[in-house]
């Protein structure tokens, strides 16, 4: 067994490469080997959002405060709020993020495959951002 204690490791800016706009990662965990699930609660200020990506294993999201919005390619903006679960499957481009005027936070977990857990694409432009949910 092992407990891992909240509040030891650091938390971290959301890189622009990555991100549009002010984001805190803040690790949860990163399972040992041979697992290879990690979480991390992640807290988008308003306006702030992920770029387009995907996950080679799939990713849960699960949102614990806010108000936020996830869209998958060629699907429509969908809103999110707290105890929404979002699932995206293996290689399915999406993005996430905060609304234009709330900030939002969501427990992100994904797996490692190949020792690769992310492919991070372009960011989503403020045009795709603007059009909000359908």
């Amino acid at each position: 067994m092992e407990i891992r204690r909240s509040g030891v490791e650091p938390s971290a800016h959301g890189s622009p490469e990555w991100f549009t706009g002010a984001v805190r990662i803040d690790p949860l965990f990163q399972a040992p080997e041979p697992a290879r699930v990690a979480a991390a609660s992640v807290t988008f200020e308003p306006g702030a959002r992920t770029a387009w990506h995907t996950h080679p294993l799939g990713q849960m999201l699960i949102v614990t405060a806010g108000c936020g919005w996830a869209q998958r390619e060629g699907g429509p903006i969908a809103e999110i709020r707290p105890g929404d679960v979002v699932w995206f499957a293996p290689g399915e481009k999406h993005w996430h993020g905060a609304t234009p005027v709330a900030a939002m936070t969501h427990i992100a977990i994904q797996e490692r495959l190949g020792g690769k857990m992310v492919e991070w694409l372009e960011p989503v432009s403020d045009a795709q951002y603007r059009r909000g949910p359908a």
